[in-house]
């Protein structure tokens, strides 16, 4: 059951620079104070493109303390840990796209709990040592996928490699990621907005009263959807042109700077 102690708002962030800033891989201390603060009358949520269960996800969740999570572009929500919702891809779909990758050499998949199941896992390894220097994954056969219960997939590479696949399959969206090395891979029905919605019936707050911070393309409906959308100064400019105000860069205090200007905390001293 919901927590009978309601607050008045919801205050919506996606993780990957918006809140976590890719130069250092931390979340800057103002971001950290600003979300303390806003706790004191609002719901704290992620709205992000990962499982926030997974392993390489787990540290930020226990970081932001969140008390929802929209993961995977909405097609999952848990609230205090529980969960909420879930959205399944459509087999005969999964078949079909791996199957168009595989011969593309698109590298498509997904991590599960602790384990990565990618075709082409060579352009995964290449893009995590570019990243990181390393690559520790525990690569799986991504086949396994298809009779699976997935939610949403990941491409890495190229944008050309997006395009061609949105135009052989119109009932799939792949917003790129903010560093233009790979994208979501999502059903197009599935949406952050989507989540926010039934976070709203979940926490009877009505949409005008809700937040959403972000930067990339995955962010664009949830941006539309809110009461007030907020990109970030990093953010692409596609998403700066349909947000309702525009921050400074997540390494310049974006967070705190929007909730000081826009009057978001509880009698600030």
């Amino acid at each position: 059951m919901m927590n009978s102690c309601r607050k008045r708002r919801i205050v919506s962030f996606d993780l990957d620079q918006t809140l976590l800033d890719h130069a250092t891989y931390t979340i800057p201390d103002s971001a950290l104070a600003a979300l303390e603060r806003l706790r004191e009358d609002s719901y704290v949520i992620l709205a992000t493109g990962r499982d926030m269960d997974n392993y390489y996800s787990r540290e930020y969740k226990e970081v932001v303390k969140p008390d929802a999570i929209i993961h995977l572009n909405g097609t999952k929500i848990t609230v205090d840990g529980e969960l909420i919702y879930e959205h399944t891809m459509d087999k005969e779909l999964l078949k079909r796209l791996f199957a168009f990758a595989d011969e593309r050499g698109y590298s498509i998949g997904a991590t599960i709990d602790d384990e990565d199941y990618y075709l082409h896992p060579e352009v995964v390894s290449q893009s995590d040592v570019v990243r990181w220097g390393t690559c520790g994954r525990k690569f799986k056969d991504p086949w396994q996928l298809v009779d699976g219960q997935i939610r949403t997939l990941a491409y890495i590479g190229e944008e050309k490699g997006v395009k061609d696949i949105e135009k052989n399959f119109p009932e799939l969206k792949l917003p790129m990621f903010a560093g233009k090395t790979g994208a979501d891979v999502v059903e197009i029905i599935a949406s952050k907005a989507n989540g926010l919605v039934r976070l709203c019936e979940y926490y009877q707050i009505p949409l005008s009263e809700t937040i959403a911070f972000g930067d990339s393309m995955n962010d664009y409906e949830i941006l539309k959807e809110a009461g007030i959308g907020i990109a970030m100064g990093n953010a692409v400019e596609a998403l700066k042109e349909a947000a309702d105000y525009v921050t400074a860069d997540i390494g310049e205090d974006g967070i705190w700077k929007a909730c000081m200007e826009l009057g978001l905390f509880t009698n600030y001293k």
